[in-house]
C-alpha cells in the first residue's frame, strides 16, 4: 500500500459543505468580536470627545453670542375693534405715555 491510500483510510474525505460551515463559523466569530468592540469603544470614545470639547471652552462657558438685547422698558399693546382701522395698535408705556392709534 502506498502512503496516500493509508492516509485516506484514516481521514475521511471532506466535502465543500464542511468547509462552508467552517467559513461561516469564522465569519460569525469575527462579526461578534467587531460588535463587542463597537459596544465597548463607542461610549469610551464619546466620553473622551465630550471631555476634550468641554476643556476647550474657557471656564466652562459657551463662547456663542446671541443677538438679543435686554430691555427694561415695559409696555402694553392694545388693539380694539372700536379703533378706526383693524390694524391700529395702541402702545401704552409703563409711565402711562400713549403712542400709536390710541
Amino acid at each position: 500500500m502506498s502512503l496516500d491510500r493509508e492516509w485516506d483510510s484514516i481521514r475521511p474525505d471532506r466535502s465543500f459543505r464542511a468547509a462552508g460551515v467552517g467559513l461561516l463559523r469564522v465569519t460569525l466569530l469575527f462579526g461578534s468580536a467587531a460588535v463587542a468592540l463597537a459596544l465597548i469603544a463607542v461610549p469610551v470614545l464619546d466620553n473622551q470627545t465630550r471631555s476634550s470639547s468641554r476643556d476647550a471652552l474657557a471656564g466652562g462657558l459657551d463662547p456663542m453670542s446671541t443677538g438679543s438685547i435686554g430691555s427694561r422698558a415695559t409696555y402694553t399693546l392694545r388693539r380694539s375693534v372700536l379703533q378706526p382701522s383693524p390694524n391700529s395698535v395702541c402702545i401704552i408705556r409703563a409711565d402711562g405715555q400713549r403712542s400709536g392709534d390710541c
